[in-house]
């Protein structure tokens, strides 16, 4: 029998509570965890549970409309200053992804418009909802605007993990794969690891598997080699903050591969939805890389894999600079050099 394909989902919004994919248990376990409590969404995005820019705002967007849904006060005042308090506690849970903060300032730009607390309740909880089913359109439209672009190209690579768990459906970089799938257009993924967390391996590979799009792992080391010798035609990844000149954060790792296809002479290619673009900053230097525990890198699961108390240096992202990047795919079309200059127009 064949087996049943389906693009994995991670996130389902209840009356009461989110339910989410936990990622941390991917590939051996498909396990899902309710959060009802804005402890509950602050652990979820710490730990990794749910990850993926797009999919870190939605979460938080649902667990500070949650958590502002059970203040208990007629007062408005002080239900803006609970909500500021709880805003700047998932503010801080990660710091690189700009989609976190871009949702928690639309709740608040939203709360502003309230004439009671009532009325504030209800619509921060359909802002919420609202930006969870916005970014499934984006996510669809990034995807045919990728296919339109890795059109006549079918071995392409990519690293971490911007597919279906870490957006609402779709994701940015895997959307062109998932949607081919449903388009008959066929193309060859090398997924490189993404260590040290694994989110190649564990997440992208299950879940181009899971969608029957044709996956082949790679360690992260391999990439230079598999390009010159599989005849990589394209790389595609996410992102987790573009500055308005174009240089964009994403998972460490990703500048290596810009650098390798300026090399190569293999275009470089960025998917990111408008909430992940930060005009605020004017180039990457702006960007706060956050650094994780040593751990990560110390251990393999539950081997340790380095000598005890040797330093590590951890940081989670990296910035490729503009003039690496071939073009930046969005819902709203496809950006070229000058970025600066159609970042501007487009957005």
């Amino acid at each position: 029998m064949t087996p049943q394909l389906t693009i994995p989902t991670s996130l389902e919004w209840h009356e009461d509570h989110l339910i989410i994919l936990d990622q941390q248990k991917l590939p051996g376990a498909v396990e899902y965890v309710h959060l009802s409590t804005i402890k509950d969404y602050y652990d979820a995005i710490i730990t990794l549970k749910v990850r993926g820019a797009p999919a870190i705002g939605i979460t938080a967007a649902y667990g500070l409309a949650q958590a502002a849904g059970g203040y208990e006060t007629d007062s408005l005042e002080e239900f803006k200053a609970l909500f500021r308090k709880d805003k700047a506690y998932l503010l801080s849970s990660r710091p690189t992804a700009v989609n976190l903060s871009w949702a928690l300032e639309r709740l608040e730009r939203e709360l502003h418009q309230a004439a009671t607390v009532n009325e504030a309740k209800t619509d921060l909880l359909h802002t919420a909802i609202q930006i969870h089913a916005e970014d499934e359109d984006m996510c669809r439209r990034i995807g045919e605007n990728g296919l339109e672009l890795l059109q006549g190209t079918t071995k392409v690579m990519t690293i971490c993990n911007a597919g279906s768990i870490a957006t609402s459906k779709y994701g940015t970089a895997l959307a062109p794969f998932h949607l081919g799938r449903e388009k008959d257009r066929n193309f060859q993924v090398f997924a490189c690891e993404t260590r040290p967390v694994l989110q190649g391996a564990r997440l992208t590979a299950w879940e181009l598997q899971q969608s029957g799009v044709d996956v082949t792992l790679i360690t992260d080391n391999m990439a230079a080699h598999t390009m010159k010798t599989k005849g990589i035609e394209a790389v595609i990844v996410g992102a987790d903050r573009v500055a308005a000149n174009g240089d964009t954060a994403n998972k460490i790792g990703t500048s290596s591969l810009a650098i390798l296809c300026k090399h190569f002479g293999i275009p470089f290619y960025v998917a990111a939805p408008s909430s992940t673009f930060d005009l605020t900053i004017d180039t990457g230097e702006d960007v706060e890389i956050e650094e994780r525990s040593s751990i990560e890198v110390t251990t393999l699961g539950e081997s340790v894999i380095a000598p005890e108390g040797v330093p590590v240096f951890n940081p989670a992202f990296d910035v490729t600079p503009h003039e690496l990047i071939s073009a930046i795919i969005t819902e709203n079309g496809i950006l070229y050099p000058d970025f600066k200059q159609s970042i501007a127009d487009t957005l």
